[in-house]
């Protein structure tokens, strides 16, 4: 850096940058321009949250970690969508990420924004090793009950991915007559970073298939709700009743709630 450079040369410059050279630092620290040490500052803070991301991410593989280490290769995260809606399939996702991957933000997918959730899932449809996706429909819901559903959906996105796992990690419960070797961890999709991508894959899915659902059937605000519960649905039910997505087994007739009697 033997030249000054422009405040907005200096933005450019620290934004390509992933570290500074202690010369680099000196020279932008002697510079007594305002704006050179708020762009100084600016940019070390960065550093400092990225370095935290990082560790989070770490801790987020410890899971994994520890089965790499007992010879474990190709670990799948499970993870879900769509038990509780009153329409709609349940959607199961399952995802082997490289071991050194780094997803800056991705957590359980309840923690994001809609937005963030779809930049996280095309960014693991294309870095992971391998993903698969599976869902069982209203019909089967109703056919066999909401928790066997669930396991088929999984067993479904695992048998849907072009390579077989060698060790599958499950979010809530162990996937029943399934013969894997496998984990469940309660609140999985927080504490594995592979099932935090499973839980991204399988919720963005199911949000796509339910705004193809509001345009087939527009009363019930699929796009806005995605099947839950909510009033604006409940009015719709009470008033136009269920229409061919809705889970029958479910508890679908909300007059009483809505008039206040109980």
């Amino acid at each position: 850096m033997a030249k000054k450079m422009s405040l907005a040369e200096l933005a450019e410059f620290l934004a390509q940058r992933d570290s500074l050279s202690q010369e680099e630092a000196r020279f932008i620290k002697n510079d007594h321009r305002a704006g050179a040490r708020i762009l100084l500052e600016r940019f070390y803070n960065k550093q400092k949250k990225l370095q935290e991301e990082k560790e989070r991410i770490k801790r987020m593989f410890s899971l994994e970690t520890q089965l790499w280490n007992k010879g474990f290769n190709l670990l799948a995260g499970v993870d879900e969508a769509g038990r509780g809606p009153l329409a709609g399939p349940v959607v199961a996702a399952a995802v082997i990420l490289e071991k050194k991957s780094f997803f800056p933000g991705l957590n359980d997918s309840k923690q994001l924004s809609a937005k963030k959730r779809n930049y996280l899932f095309d960014l693991i449809i294309e870095k992971a090793i391998a993903y698969g996706l599976g869902l069982s429909s209203h019909s089967e819901i109703d056919r066999h009950n909401i928790h066997v559903a669930t396991q088929m959906a999984m067993k479904r996105a695992i048998e849907n991915m072009p390579l077989k796992p060698d060790f599958v990690l499950v979010d809530g419960f162990n996937i029943s007559h399934f013969t894997l070797p496998q984990k469940a961890f309660k609140h999985g999709d927080s504490r594995s970073l592979s099932i935090a991508a499973a839980s991204v894959l399988a919720k963005v899915t199911r949000d796509q298939i339910m705004h193809s659902m509001d345009e087939k059937y527009p009363f019930y605000g699929f796009a806005s709700n995605m099947g839950y519960g909510t009033l604006d649905h409940r009015q719709a039910l009470s008033k136009h009743g269920p229409c061919p997505i809705h889970r029958r087994s479910f508890r679908l007739d909300f007059n009483d709630d809505l008039t206040g009697k109980s």
